[in-house]
């Protein structure tokens, strides 16, 4: 009787999930293109997207940004947070959203961010991507420079683009912060992104490798 006690005992006690270890009472981070995933990763993509009609690619369902942001986050193990409009007012017709972002750029528009902005102290490596509209960063990514504190992080810009390339998001962002370290940044084609990913995850690749990641 003595015995089957002892038994009953170590049965319960393996059956303790304290016991059992830690890993079984975590949760899973939430994903961050809801909030913000705050696992233990030291990098964090944060990118603005579109989806809609797009130069040369027709009309699309996943945004030639949010498609490089994956291809960086899974590489690095990084965590990915999207920057939405809390009003989306953006057409989805390609020569309407180009008449609205240069309309936005001309009145120096900072359009509202949805939710609460990130808490990005944690992070080591912060990545920076969007589309280029008209030369320049589109205005609700000044919107986010402005309202995160970001000091003494590495910054690494990426754009994606219909031929204007990175379009100085690189001396921007170092302008935005100037107590952060601006890595080289990465252009990548939204023809390529939509139409030739493995070619766009290449030369991603090729930039993680020579940023050392």
């Amino acid at each position: 009787m003595k015995r089957l006690i002892l038994m009953l005992m170590a049965l319960v006690l393996l059956c303790n999930p304290i016991v059992c270890g830690r890993a079984s009472a975590q949760s899973i981070p939430e994903d961050l293109t809801d909030e913000q995933n705050s696992g233990n990763a030291k990098n964090i993509v944060v990118y603005f997207s579109r989806i809609g009609e797009q130069y040369n690619v027709g009309v699309i369902e996943k945004g030639n940004t949010a498609i490089v942001a994956e291809m960086i986050a899974e590489a690095t193990g990084a965590d990915l947070y999207e920057i939405l409009p809390a009003d989306d007012h953006y057409p989805m017709t390609y020569k309407e959203l180009t008449d609205v972002a240069l309309q936005e750029q001309r009145e120096g528009a900072r359009p509202a961010i949805e939710g609460e902005l990130p808490d990005l102290s944690g992070y080591e490596t912060v990545f920076v991507g969007a589309p280029v509209w008209w030369g320049d960063w589109p205005m609700i990514m000044y919107t986010f420079f402005e309202g995160t504190p970001l000091s003494g992080k590495t910054l690494v810009p990426f754009s994606t683009h219909a031929g204007s390339g990175l379009s100085g998001f690189d001396r921007t962002l170092a302008a935005a912060y100037p107590d952060c370290t601006v890595e080289k940044g990465l252009a990548v084609a939204g023809t390529d992104a939509q139409k030739n990913p493995d070619k766009a995850q290449i030369s991603v690749d090729k930039w993680l490798e020579e940023l050392g990641f």
